[in-house]
Order: structure tokens, then C-alpha cells, then sequence
């Protein structure tokens, strides 16, 4: 008989029940390695931008839709969602300054940025390593934070661009181990 299982053992792990402390949650998820996205538009003749490392690519392929999460004490979301589309840049691995920079709440997060800004009001970072022109689809609430999925209207890739990742409250490249084969 083939067993469609491994035989499982009495595992000595335990997990822990997560703490009410943001930091804490927030330093263990943050060991999970992702990208991360400037979302950026032009509102009231304006530009106005906000970063997120909790992007998601391909919640739907037909119509093409991405995700994103964003904490529901943002100043700046319920200001860019306003906008009639949002540019979302995955910002390349020589963007950690950049990231920063949009992410700040003492300066001008665009001084000094090159950007290009598309007919429907978008922000593109340029030298990102992809591009996205969107607008809101959906969003829900989901604890201390909400859920925006985003219809993707127009994208761009840069071939030669590796995007930025954010791992363990630290900035990082991708690296190509074994030839490219994991």
C-alpha cells in the first residue's frame, strides 16, 4: 500500500500566539521577503505618494488586478484614492533612497524625483523596474489595515531592472543562486 502522505511525527515546534503589539507582529512578518511598491498620483494638481511592501501581483490575470494593504491610520491613502488613476512603481533595487524619501512625513517625498505622470493624472517613478497605471476596484477592511485591489489598465516592465526588496526591516537585491535554478 502507498501511503499519499509522509508519516507525520510529533513535531516539537510550537508557535506562539501573536502579541497585541504592532512591533512585534510587524518584526515577524517582516522576515518574509517582499517588494516594494510607490503608488503615486496627481490629486488636486498635486502630487502625492505613499510606499507599501505589501504588493501583490496577479489577483486576477483577466481582467489583470494587483493588491496591496495599507494601515487604516494613513494620512495619505484616503487622499490618493481620490485620484482617478494611481501609478504603482516597483521600485528598482537602486531605489532604497527613493523608497525613503516617498515614504517621509517631514519633506517633499517628490523633490527631486524623476517621474513621469500619464494623461489620467498616474505618477511614474522612472527608473523603477515596473509599471503600473490603475484605478480602485475594491477595498475592505481587514483588521487595522484595509485591502485595495486595483485594475490594471496599462504596464511596463524595464528587462535590465531588479526590483527592491524589503527583508527584515532592511533593504536587499535579488541574487541568482545555481544558475538561476532554485
Amino acid at each position: 500500500m502507498t501511503l499519499l502522505y509522509p508519516e507525520v511525527s510529533e513535531s516539537t515546534r510550537v508557535l506562539d500566539v501573536p502579541t497585541h503589539d504592532p512591533d512585534h507582529v510587524r518584526g515577524a512578518m517582516g522576515r518574509f521577503p517582499t517588494g516594494v511598491v510607490a503608488l503615486c498620483a496627481i490629486v488636486d494638481g498635486v502630487p502625492v505618494g505613499m510606499v507599501a511592501s505589501s504588493f501583490s501581483v496577479g489577483a486576477s490575470y483577466s481582467p489583470p488586478m494587483v493588491m496591496f494593504s495599507v494601515q487604516n491610520s494613513s494620512t495619505t491613502w484616503p487622499i490618493l484614492r481620490r485620484a482617478v488613476r494611481i501609478g504603482v512603481s516597483v521600485l528598482g533595487s537602486h531605489q532604497s533612497d527613493s523608497c525613503m524619501q516617498l515614504a517621509s512625513r517631514s519633506r517633499d517625498r517628490f523633490d527631486g524625483l524623476a517621474t513621469t505622470v500619464t494623461d489620467d493624472g498616474a505618477v511614474l517613478i522612472d527608473g523603477a523596474a515596473m509599471w503600473f497605471d490603475c484605478d480602485v476596484y475594491s477595498c475592505a477592511p481587514a483588521g487595522d489595515h484595509s485591502v485595495v485591489v486595483m485594475r490594471v489598465h496599462t504596464m511596463n516592465i524595464d528587462d535590465a531592472g531588479a526590483p527592491l526588496i524589503y527583508h527584515e526591516r532592511r533593504f536587499h537585491g535579488l541574487a541568482v543562486i545555481d544558475g538561476g535554478r532554485a
